[in-house]
């Protein structure tokens, strides 16, 4: 389900699934979130 939500959010902006994914990662215990959400944003960066 992570997964999932993840690439819907990275595919649409849609907030609701970046929250889905989030609250993935808290019922995991998984901090990797974080790392992925911070490399997807310096891509997009760099692509500008």
């Amino acid at each position: 389900m992570r997964d999932f939500s993840w690439k819907v959010f990275t595919m649409t902006g849609d907030v609701d699934a970046y929250m889905l994914y989030k609250e993935s990662l808290k019922e995991d215990g998984d901090e990797q979130g974080e790392d992925i959400w911070n490399e997807e944003a310096r891509e997009e960066h760099e692509l500008m």
